[in-house]
């Protein structure tokens, strides 16, 4: 990324990031953390219905398409959206570490536009980890994996406890998700977001 901040640079004492052992194997469809999440979630009827799979070591691929409700300029996808894109990926590589964990910072470069119809393609991976904080990039492009670059961003995880969705969320969604029977789903639905 060009100008990236002194808060993304991962301390001297960060180290090389760890797949969880039990994580999800590379290929394998991560699904929605949560149903009504703007970025994954199948019961938004105008997010991104963003779809990330495990790679390989601790990265993931994603694609999205841009459907009109996303557009900002006439027929170009808006900048938030695809901020959005780049967050939902990013937060994706979380399940890989085993880890809860909020953004703390994204800052995002956008190269060039992005029509309406345009399926992204993005991928991500972990950089460093320095106690509770995990460094990341993405990147996303058009056409394909190999396309042109449309936009890339460098973002800082927060590891947090699920306490702080407790606190800081609306009690009837916490208590939906918190009785969820299926222990994954639940435990998924806290794995990313401030």
């Amino acid at each position: 990324m060009s100008g990236t901040s002194a808060a993304l640079e991962p301390p001297a004492d960060a180290v090389k990031p760890v797949r969880h052992p039990d994580a999800p194997v590379p290929g394998e469809l991560l699904g929605a953390h949560y149903e009504h999440c703007f970025g994954c979630g199948g019961e938004q009827k105008h997010g991104l219905h963003l779809e990330a799979r495990a790679g390989e070591g601790v990265t993931v691929t994603a694609e999205f398409t841009v459907q009109p409700a996303h557009q900002g300029a006439p027929g170009l996808a808006h900048g938030g959206i695809l901020a959005t894109a780049l967050d939902e990926t990013l937060g994706s590589l979380n399940w890989l570490l085993r880890t809860i964990a909020v953004t703390g910072r994204l800052e995002t470069d956008f190269v060039r536009p992005v029509p309406v119809g345009t399926t992204l393609y993005l991928e991500a991976e972990v950089t460093a980890v320095a106690r509770r904080k995990i460094y990341s990039s993405a990147t996303g492009r058009i056409g394909g994996p190999d396309g042109p670059l449309a936009v890339r961003a460098d973002a800082l995880f927060v590891e947090v406890a699920v306490e702080h969705f407790v606190s800081h969320g609306r009690e009837t969604e916490i208590q939906a998700a918190m009785s969820d029977p299926d222990q994954i789903r639940r435990t998924r639905a806290f794995e990313v977001n401030p």
